[in-house]
């Protein structure tokens, strides 16, 4: 790879990071508010991020396993 993937990959990482941040704290949000509604099922929309935000953390790990390839 060109000089500067390394950089690309780590802007991705940190971007990605924030990313999976903002998924648990929507997540939080609606846990929250389904638990002040009575509710005691876990609400399929807090599943469903819960879903994109373990996708997220895949996609991280296998971008970090790339950049660490690249430092060989």
């Amino acid at each position: 790879m060109p000089a500067g993937g390394t950089s690309d990959f780590e802007s991705l990482i940190e971007r990605l990071r924030s990313i999976s941040e903002d998924l648990a704290d929507k997540a939080i949000v609606v846990l929250s508010e389904a638990s002040r509604a009575g509710e005691t099922a876990r609400p399929a929309q807090e599943k469903a991020l819960t879903t994109a935000r373990r996708a997220v953390e895949k996609a991280i790990a296998t971008l970090e396993r790339l950049q660490g390839g690249e430092r060989d």
